[in-house]
């Protein structure tokens, strides 16, 4: 049980929800054929990525989209992660992560905890706390082969939030995320390779693919990246499923030959979950 087949659905994201759940239950379906024991879909992955959609898409739990990934999960025998989706709870929206287990459980459920609002001048302007609200909890969840944590996107540039899930015994760090055209290229790839090194996990990045016919114009590229941060696979720019195997043995090694985590100060500094 220490290898893993996982799938990445870089999809792409239109205007109608219906067609969105459609595509991702397509892919999911493929991913599942090709022997994939975790198929994970990318940030907003059934909204277009853009605040005046958010309030309209928004879903409360267990709504149309989780409802559909849960009976995937079951019906398919895998673990889906479900990129995320905007989620309504007590007039608040959130962008928020749903997993699901080989029954069709949920066994994690994560709210973006640090919201995109940049102002880059001559590139992006986004200011997601317009619209959404911000999550507060570590998400790791137990699964047959290890423990998994899962944060979204911007949660990737804040190391101490990686480092928690590192040391609460994530293994596998998977992120759904929307990366622009402005900080993809200057920061996708330093950043998941840093993380997975950083705390000697796989990492896997999760992205929609690019549709240069919209407001947002994502970066793809989604990717996997092992413990000793080396990507092992990388997409493009456009629609596709991207494959990967895990041998967890590598974890071990990894950990086992430069042990970072052991070698960490925490007479001097610690980093702690109150």
């Amino acid at each position: 049980m220490g290898k893993i087949k996982v799938g990445i659905c870089q999809m792409n994201v239109d205007l109608d929800k219906g067609s969105n759940l459609k595509k991702a239950d397509s892919m999911i379906r493929e991913a599942a054929s090709n022997g994939c024991d975790f198929v994970i879909l990318p940030e907003m992955f059934n909204c277009p990525y853009d605040n005046k959609y958010f309030p309209i898409f928004a879903e409360t739990y267990s709504g149309e989209t989780t409802d559909m990934l849960s009976n995937l999960a079951k019906e398919l025998g895998i673990y889906i992660i479900g990129g995320s989706i905007p989620e309504e709870d007590g007039g608040l929206i959130y962008n928020t992560s749903y997993s699901f287990d080989r029954n069709g459980k949920l066994i994690g459920k994560h709210r973006k905890m640090h919201l995109f609002d940049i102002d880059v001048e001559g590139g992006v302007r986004f200011k997601e706390s317009d619209t959404l609200a911000y999550g507060d909890c570590v998400t790791v969840f137990d699964t047959e082969f290890c423990k998994v944590g899962v944060a979204i996107c911007y949660d990737m540039r804040f190391p101490e939030l990686m480092r928690l899930m590192a040391l609460a015994g994530a293994e596998i760090i998977v992120i759904p995320a929307a990366f622009n055209m402005t900080t993809g290229p200057a920061h996708w790839h330093i950043t998941v390779r840093a993380r997975a090194l950083d705390n000697q996990v796989y990492l896997i990045a999760a992205s929609p693919s690019r549709d240069m016919d919209f407001t947002y114009h994502a970066y793809g590229h989604s990717c996997i990246v092992n413990p000793w941060g080396a990507i092992m696979n990388e997409a493009d720019e456009k629609e596709c499923i991207l494959y990967g195997e895990l041998d967890l043995d590598m974890v071990k090694k990894v950990r086992r030959e430069l042990p970072l985590l052991k070698h960490r100060r925490t007479d001097i500094y610690d980093i702690y979950k109150k």
